[in-house]
């Protein structure tokens, strides 16, 4: 069964199709299918509103089984009206991987140098019959860990946050792990798909 997701961020795609590994799913890219170009306006108030947004956007344009998925970002010490949230990228001027990468450098040295820290995400598919489906289970959340104000040398394309980003239990950066399944894999995307799809 072929899916597209509907993004352009090429690490989340390969993040995606990690997850749908041994399912028969064949993730596909928005390049994948010729798309056309697609101005999708994500003024949702949640990541659930922000992932049906953008699938059925690219469902309307593609008419073919299309997902989106979308996070929000909290952070220990910052209180309601600072988080993140939605907003990982900003508000109004989009910030590129090195722009978040510094201001959020200074954001937690501002916090003292390390926050704990996670990423809610939800989740959004159209079927082949225009059909929904949605989750944002605690399942497919991310595990707690530490954003530091240090940025490893090192950058992830798509996940700049990665360079800031450190394992809770170890002390080591996201980049620096051999075994990086505690933060990549979520067991909750694979029953997602595997339910929306009767796999």
């Amino acid at each position: 069964m072929k899916i597209v997701y509907g993004t352009t961020n090429a690490a989340k795609i390969a993040f995606m199709q990690k997850q749908t590994i041994n399912l028969g799913i064949e993730i596909l890219s928005l390049a994948d299918v010729n798309a056309p170009k697609i101005h999708v306006e994500e003024h949702g108030n949640s990541p659930l509103e922000n992932a049906r947004i953008k699938a059925l956007a690219y469902h309307k344009a593609l008419q073919m089984p299309v997902f989106s998925a979308d996070s929000v970002l909290y952070i220990d010490g910052l209180d309601d009206e600072h988080q993140p949230g939605i907003n990982v990228r900003g508000i109004g001027d989009y910030m590129d991987d090195d722009m978040m990468i510094a201001h959020y450098s200074s954001l937690i040295s501002n916090l003292g140098g390390r926050a704990r820290a996670r990423y809610k995400n939800a989740i959004c598919l159209v079927d082949e019959k225009g059909k929904l489906h949605e989750y944002m289970g605690k399942d497919i959340w991310s595990e707690p860990f530490y954003l530091v104000d240090k940025p490893h040398k090192l950058r992830k394309k798509g996940f700049p946050l990665d360079s800031l980003s450190m394992d809770i239990d170890s002390g080591k950066y996201y980049l620096d792990l051999e075994n990086d399944s505690k933060y990549l894999d979520y067991v909750g995307f694979k029953t997602f798909f595997k339910k929306s799809l009767s796999l």
